[in-house]
């Protein structure tokens, strides 16, 4: 590289100094205020290119310049390393400048190579005629770049179609595909189709900072929210967002959305959709001519670069497609069932008053206890209703559960077959049988304090007085009204309800 102006009016100097004045290097260097390196190399250079003091005299600084350079380019014709292969080759994991210096060095044993610092040198010379997006190193395999192209395209009916694309850092292989909107499940929607295009798996997937998928864009800890969270845990990958107003960050894909807008939406602008599937279908032809148009100032294309760098770093896909996924935080009721859009859902009664979190799937409800799962049952939009499984529940809520009006009706007529009528009755007037059960359970359970017999007696004098409850019947033992002469309906008087008017009453 030429040297500044006021260096080479130094370097004359040390010419003068060395040729004509006849002194040291290390003196010229004091005098000088340069290092006796310097001194040596443009004394040898002079001394290479055949120069005394009289013909250096005459030139002017850039004829010196031409004398001195040239010489220096004439003796050292050194063999050109491919530094569009070395810069792809950086890109693989592990790689380094040294390896790839001894391996040049290997290839060219019998020719001028490089040292290596002339070699990084003109390594970076080569880099900065690149375009800035292409400079950054990205390992193979290690980087999903995904954004939204800032255009849209419009649908018949007013509604339009949003891009999402996404880049491999390595090889810049590009996905791109349309979606209805720019929310939660369409960022996640468009990233497991860039997954399964690309066939494998990064180690980071690198967005924007949208609100869709961040929930805290801190600059130096920002956290993704949990549905993308969970979608990186079923992937085995990890979303890192961009640094917020850092561009540089995520350069691979604001190219690659430059050149979708430019190769694929520009082409599209006549066109006229109905859909978001349309533009799909539109969108793929391109694509892949898009991946396959060959690399202006590197060797191959974004197709061939993937295949031979990316593709066979890539993590493999889990056997399951991610499914969308929210989550709700919620306590656990006394009736040990949680609420999830106004369903209830029942869970391990030993974690009533706990705080859990609810993994709501468009199928699925998983309640989740510490990140372990405790319960899991079909999704049901019935607001209002329970979904409950037995093995939830306390030992003594299982054995009620198990009781049947046909149980307990039968259970009463072997009793009598008055009680087996009372039982009847009891669980019709019911709006829901099961609100029958208890008072069913207590009717029968007089048969163990006062016997069958007696039970069922009173069963025939409250049936004769038009009521079948429970508190009825048992008055009526109480007040052992089954063990005196029958008397007619209107002169029983319960204890609790002096002024009980029977059925009758409200017809």
């Amino acid at each position: 590289m030429p040297a500044p102006r006021i260096a080479m009016r130094k370097i004359k100097d040390v010419l003068r100094l060395k040729l004509d004045a006849g002194l040291s290097h290390e003196q010229i260097a004091m005098a000088l205020k340069i290092s006796k390196g310097v001194v040596a190399k443009y004394v040898g250079l002079a001394t290479a290119a055949g120069l005394d003091w009289a013909t250096i005299q005459t030139l002017d600084e850039t004829g010196l310049q031409q004398k001195l350079i040239g010489s220096s380019h004439r003796t050292r014709q050194h063999v050109q390393p491919n530094f569009g292969r070395i810069h792809q080759e950086l890109r693989r994991k592990g790689m380094t400048l040294m390896l790839l210096w001894e391996e040049y060095r290997a290839e060219y044993a019998d020719s001028q190579t490089y040292s290596y610092s002339q070699f990084c040198d003109c390594y970076q010379r080569f880099a900065r005629t690149l375009k800035r997006s292409m400079r950054q190193v990205h390992r193979a395999g290690e980087k999903l770049f995904i954004d939204f192209a800032g255009p849209t395209i419009p649908l018949v009916g007013g509604d339009r179609a949003h891009i999402f694309v996404a880049a491999l850092g390595a090889s810049g292989y590009t996905f791109a595909c349309a979606t209805p909107r720019e929310t939660t499940e369409d960022w996640i929607n468009g990233t497991i189709r860039a997954l399964e295009f690309y066939g494998g798996v990064t180690q980071l997937i690198v967005p924007d900072n949208p609100k869709a998928l961040i929930a805290n864009p801190d600059r130096y800890e920002p956290r993704s929210n949990d549905t993308v969270l969970d979608f990186a845990r079923h992937y085995g990958t990890s979303v890192l967002p961009a640094r917020t107003y850092s561009p540089q960050d995520k350069a691979k894909v604001e190219s690659a959305v430059q050149v979708v807008e430019r190769w694929i939406m520009a082409r599209l602008r006549h066109h006229r959709f109905t859909t978001v599937n349309e533009v799909d279908e539109e969108i793929t032809p391109l694509l892949e001519r898009l991946n396959h148009k060959p690399f202006q100032k590197l060797p191959g294309s974004r197709a061939s670069t993937f295949a031979v760098l990316d593709a066979p770093a890539l993590q493999p896909l889990p056997v399951q497609r991610y499914e969308i996924a929210h989550f709700k935080s919620a306590k656990v009721h006394i009736d040990y069932h949680i609420a999830v859009n106004g369903h209830r859902y029942s869970v391990p009664h030993a974690l009533i008053g706990q705080e859990l979190e609810a993994r709501i799937t468009a199928c699925v409800v998983e309640i989740l206890h510490r990140g372990q799962r405790v319960a899991s049952h079909a999704r049901s939009d019935q607001r209002g209703g329970f979904t409950t499984l037995a093995e939830h529940m306390p030992a003594a809520h299982r054995a009620h559960r198990e009781w049947t009006p046909q149980r307990l009706i039968h259970w009463g007529e072997s009793i009598g077959p008055t009680t087996g009528v009372t039982v009847t009755r009891l669980i019709e007037e019911h709006k829901h049988p099961e609100h029958g059960y208890r008072a069913c359970l207590g009717l029968l359970s007089l048969a163990k304090r006062y016997g069958k017999l007696r039970l069922e007696a009173a069963c025939v004098l409250a049936l004769q007085i038009g009521t079948c409850k429970y508190r009825h019947v048992r008055d009526i033992l109480v007040n052992n009204r089954d063990q005196i002469a029958h008397s007619p309906a209107t002169e029983w008087i319960s204890p609790d309800h002096p002024h009980v008017r029977g059925p009758a009453y409200y017809q």
